[in-house]
């Protein structure tokens, strides 16, 4: 996909080299991996890459949840789209099966993304409630980076994008253990971004407010029965600390993905993109 800017009208045109006016969002020949891509945001990433011209791998644990998405991602650029069935409780098994993969493909985009930690003060929170976190999150994050990341350095070109929480910049109230860990994630992908520019590849992190995935009616619900109100009670408290007076719909998250993933964002490097309808009370 491209686009050509028609914005300025004072510029001629056939006096101006073609290329300084195009946004190259083409991902064609690109391949992207996708985690926690039979659901929410992860599948509505998946959907926008292959839109794109990506080819696509899913990952996540159920095999038939992957078959069905698969299905819906576009093939009109002739791509050949994939998955592979893992477990983030089982570290071995994610290293096993995703180094497998990067010995026979070059991966371009990797777009981390795993449903967060469950609603709860921090203080009330056991230890091993921030060590599964820290697991599925960081741990994770980290061996599909190493796994893909030479394959990416070879190629002269990778995207790691990171979907966290517009809480690594204001920590969201009875959210104690993912606070934490989003926190650590925000900075190790900072870290990578210093380390990995200088070969093409860019690190980023887009930070979802409130959007409408099963994570966030449960999160809803749980609300809404401390606080002794309805659903939609507590959904309408929600909307209201929102300046765009409404809460975001998965692909628009996946939207601000599928662009950092493009040539056009290459110069883009080492940010938290909040994606929240203006809701983050901090610049």
């Amino acid at each position: 996909m491209r686009y050509v800017n028609q914005s300025i009208p004072f510029l001629n045109l056939r006096t101006i080299q073609l290329h300084t006016l195009i946004m190259n969002l083409d991902l064609k020949g690109k391949r992207a991996v996708v985690c926690g891509s039979t659901q929410g945001i992860g599948k509505a990433s998946a959907i926008e890459l292959a839109l794109l011209g990506a080819n696509v791998t899913l990952i996540a644990r159920n095999e038939e949840k992957l078959k069905a998405v698969l299905q819906m991602l576009s093939t009109q650029g002739d791509q050949q789209h994939t998955y592979i069935v893992a477990d983030f409780d089982s570290l071995e098994t994610l290293e096993s099966k995703v180094k497998k993969y990067a010995a026979e493909h070059a991966v371009h985009i990797l777009v981390n993304n795993t449903g967060g930690p469950p609603a709860g003060q921090a203080i009330d929170a056991q230890i091993q409630d921030f060590v599964k976190a820290f697991s599925n999150h960081l741990l994770c994050n980290q061996i599909l980076a190493k796994a893909f990341v030479d394959g990416m350095k070879r190629e002269k070109y990778g995207r790691i994008i990171n979907v966290i929480s517009t809480s690594v910049k204001i920590p969201i109230r009875g959210l104690g253990v993912s606070n934490t860990i989003r926190g650590a994630v925000a900075n190790w992908s900072k870290t990578l971004s210093l380390e990995l520019a200088s070969f093409g590849i860019t690190v980023n992190n887009v930070l979802p407010g409130s959007t409408m995935t099963g994570r966030l009616e449960s999160l809803i619900a749980s609300k809404a029965e401390k606080g002794g109100k309805t659903f939609d009670e507590a959904k309408q408290d929600m909307i209201n600390e929102i300046p765009a007076a409404r809460i975001g719909e998965a692909h628009e998250v996946a939207a601000a993905i599928a662009f950092l993933a493009t040539p056009a964002a290459g110069y883009i490097n080492g940010i938290n993109v909040p994606v929240d309808g203006g809701r983050t009370g901090s610049l």
